[in-house]
């Protein structure tokens, strides 16, 4: 999701010091579509005084002010990404650019579902689930975590496109007419601290009471977090490892942070960093590998909407379902799909175009160097015919044709928790 949850790199001249890296690019992909009027003037976020004591490189993002990577000894994009995949480690991300919204009113869930794929209703208070926002010709408007909270349904959507989401919520809420109401949280901080050492970390912050083994994947719950009050654990994240958002009041994101930071085993992590790690889990950036003209199917999401006969998938009931669902709730055929490549010699980046021959079939959507496994992954869309694992294709790097092959993603192992 993250997510995920998207810009010209002319404006980002503050990071022209990491370009001397190999690794460089994967921060500048990671810039290439998210640049807003608002960027001129990013927002800080409760966070900054943190970052700049810590050597965050700031840079425009989403159209607030986030460090990209740390310039210390132990940071940078490499170092970064490396110390989240370590065993006993963990990275600390400040996401708080994306946006909290509650959801209240007796007609919440049967709103939700008009505006989004996916089972809400089934979803037992702490649940949680990624799913897709839909518009009316079945393209995605932004991917989404939302959760059961008990009084209410809690929603994390993607920094860039918040503003957007909840302008459509209040249309979609405005031809509904049910009891439903929309509380957009500005008030809150989001951290996500991903890695194999996130739970011990956690777990130390937490009331007694509260038994982390016993949380799984896509769990949540209200809490005192380092004796904050006001706080939301989430177990989730966008790098395929083990981990948790934490949500806090903005007045105490800093007291939080540093209580994490505390920790030997955690380390500052950047942009840069997250954007290489969500690659090699195969997630996509909203805006680069999915946006309004891709559907469900193209973008390898139909698992978000449910299995062939589930309630989603044959009653639909959502915006712009019957564009690429069948009555009977059966996946249409398209003419394109999301998949990953490996074999190139050199990083393929974004827009990169990829060729069967000299027919070009598809592109590139993000790519970068794996910093795991020591060489150039990408994903991208091809003609739906070249769609197979292990398919030859070419792809245009530096006006040079590149060999590459498809390949099925995540590219590496994940680690999601599962509880005993």
């Amino acid at each position: 999701h993250t997510h995920g949850p998207f810009l010209r790199l002319g404006q980002l001249l503050s990071i022209r010091a990491i370009m001397l890296s190999r690794f460089a690019p994967s921060a500048r992909a990671l810039f290439s579509r998210r640049t807003f009027a608002g960027d001129a003037n990013p927002i800080p976020t409760a966070l900054n005084d943190l970052h700049l004591s810590l050597k965050g490189k700031m840079v425009p993002f989403a159209g607030y002010s986030l460090p990209v990577l740390y310039e210390t000894e132990a940071g940078g994009v490499v170092k970064e990404h490396m110390h989240v995949r370590s065993k006993g480690s963990a990275g600390l991300f400040d996401v708080s650019h994306m946006g909290q919204i509650r959801w209240y009113g007796k007609d919440r869930v049967a709103f939700l579902e008009k505006v989004l794929v996916g089972d809400v209703a089934a979803l037992k208070e702490g649940e949680g689930r990624l799913s897709l926002i839909t518009n009316a010709e079945g393209g995605i408007i932004d991917d989404t975590v939302l959760a059961n909270a008990g009084d209410c349904v809690y929603m994390v959507v993607n920094g860039a496109c918040k503003h957007g989401d909840m302008a459509h919520f209040k249309e979609q809420m405005a031809a509904f007419g049910g009891d439903v109401t929309m509380e957009y949280q500005d008030d809150l901080s989001l951290l996500a601290i991903q890695g194999d050492g996130a739970m011990a970390v956690v777990q130390k912050l937490l009331p007694s009471s509260v038994d982390l083994i016993k949380v799984d994947f896509m769990q949540g719950f209200e809490t005192t977090l380092a004796g904050i009050d006001g706080c939301r654990v989430t177990r989730c994240g966008y790098t395929g490892e083990d981990g948790f958002e934490l949500s806090v009041p903005n007045g105490n994101a800093i007291q939080l942070a540093e209580a994490l930071l505390a920790e030997d085993a955690v380390l500052p992590c950047g942009l840069g960093a997250r954007d290489s790690l969500r690659l090699e889990a195969g997630l996509c950036l909203y805006g680069n590998d999915i946006d309004g003209t891709t559907s469900p199917i193209e973008g390898g999401l139909t698992w978000t909407i449910g299995g062939p006969k589930t309630r989603r998938r044959t009653e639909q009931g959502f915006l712009g379902a019957e564009k690429f669902l069948t009555p009977e709730g059966k996946l249409r055929k398209v003419s394109r799909k999301r998949v990953g490549f490996i074999g190139m010699k050199a990083p393929a980046r974004e827009g990169a175009e990829i060729y069967d021959g000299d027919k070009k079939i598809g592109v590139v959507t993000s790519g970068t160097f794996s910093p795991l496994l020591k060489k150039p992954i990408a994903m991208g869309y091809v003609d739906s015919a070249f769609a197979k694992e292990d398919t030859e294709v070419s792809i245009e790097v530096r006006k040079k044709m590149q060999p590459a092959r498809v390949s099925k993603m995540p590219f590496v192992e994940t680690h999601y928790y599962r509880a005993p």
